[in-house]
């Protein structure tokens, strides 16, 4: 069977405007952008001249991620824990992502899963669960509970795993590693959900960091790591580290030697704007509370300390719980500092190379998967199209099977 997409503004972030084509889709795949309009068992579906994108990348989640309170959550039995997974996933995909990052907590054997087509979700790109030292932003137990730090690590719901030591470190890379992890990730600053790590605190040694990074490019792959002060930025740079997340407390200096560096940079200020107005009501503990304008209020200058610098940005939104259902604000956030087409880019080929799929995802081309919008406005020049997806997302196609559709 192939779908024909007739009379399509097609864009993407490889062309600096929307051409008008017919696309055509067959088993999953994109085949022709300049389709004849006839012929052929097909269904046709006429836009009109509404916009035909990329299904969008959010290169920071947490599908796991069901509750706010992280102790909480690292807590639940398996069976519950996979259960809430799976309308958390189903709303990424309604809301037009077809494709995330999870960087802390999905299993790759999700991936699988999801590949087999057993549950309606995006395509998960996974590390497993992140590295954290003790006392780290990983390590969720309360501040005097003195049991093992590692009796939660392998559950569906921790986010992250407690690992010390170089050794330590190497062997907890390598058995994420041989479980499928995609990437590596590692807890470099302290955080705002975790009970005990100031946010200023670094989170690993220069040497655990840097065999930490050797493991992971003796694998193929790279390292991400959540950062938000300058001196846990540049020490990260220095041992190797790829990806960059959050950067909320960045400075000039630290942005050039990320650009020089040829890092990612992935911001996610909607989950402080989330956690801000809704942590207390949704159960984040008070100590929680109290770390969030430590990196709130940055936010959205390290945007512009970003731009200026040169570094390349994906789109990220590090959402929890019920404030999941933010995802696409993040778009309306950055418009207030950046372009449309830059903020377009990161959520489709900048989150595309990141996951290591350039080309397969994020275009609108043949031979890319038919991971497909259909929207009403145009993203290119008014991003803030894509933050209210419930009224200008009117189809989301992933793998050539549409997912959700209204009104086209």
């Amino acid at each position: 069977m192939q779908t024909l997409f007739l009379n399509a503004a097609i864009t993407d972030a490889t062309r600096a405007e929307p051409r008008m084509g017919n696309v055509l889709v067959e088993d999953g795949i994109i085949r022709d952008v300049d389709a004849r309009s006839t012929g052929g068992d097909r269904e046709v579906i006429d836009l009109g001249g509404r916009t035909l994108m990329p299904g969008l990348v959010d290169s920071h989640v947490h599908v796991v991620a069901s509750t706010m309170d992280l102790t909480t959550n690292a807590q639940l039995p398996d069976a519950l824990a996979i259960l809430r997974s799976l309308p958390i996933m189903r709303g990424m995909l309604d809301r037009g992502f077809t494709t995330v990052r999870d960087v802390g907590g999905a299993p790759p054997a999700l991936s699988d899963a999801i590949a087999e087509g057993l549950v309606p979700a995006p395509r998960v790109v996974a590390c497993g669960k992140a590295l954290s030292k003790t006392g780290g932003h990983a390590d969720n137990r309360p501040r005097h509970d003195t049991h093992d730090a590692t009796r939660w690590g392998r559950n569906y719901g921790a986010l992250g795993r407690v690992a010390d030591g170089v050794d330590e470190v190497r062997r907890a890379c390598r058995q994420e590693l041989r479980q499928g992890a995609r990437f590596i990730k590692v807890m470099a600053n302290g955080g705002v959900s975790s009970p005990t790590d100031p946010i200023a605190w670094q989170g690993y040694s220069a040497s655990e960091l840097t065999a930490i990074v050797e493991e992971a490019r003796d694998a193929q792959t790279y390292v991400s790591a959540h950062l938000y002060t300058a001196d846990a930025i540049q020490r990260a740079l220095a041992c190797g580290v790829h990806s960059l997340e959050h950067c909320n407390n960045i400075d000039a200096a630290s942005a050039r030697l990320a650009a020089e560096r040829g890092a990612v940079a992935v911001p996610t200020l909607v989950t402080y704007e989330a956690l801000a107005e809704d942590g207390e009501r949704l159960g984040l503990p008070p100590a929680s509370i109290a770390k969030i304008e430590a990196v709130r209020a940055n936010g959205l200058g390290s945007l512009s300390i970003l731009r200026d610098a040169g570094v390349t940005m994906a789109y990220g939104t590090d959402l929890l719980g019920e404030a999941h259902v933010r995802q696409n604000q993040e778009f309306a956030i950055r418009a207030r500092a950046l372009p449309s087409a830059e903020i377009f880019a990161s959520a489709t080929t900048v989150g595309a190379e990141l996951c290591h799929l350039a080309g397969q995802i994020g275009v609108v081309a043949p031979g890319a998967c038919a991971d497909l919008l259909v929207v009403e406005g145009q993203p290119l020049t008014d991003i803030a199209v894509l933050a209210d997806p419930r009224r200008n997302i009117l189809l989301v196609m992933k793998g050539g099977h549409v997912h959700r559709r209204h009104t086209v």
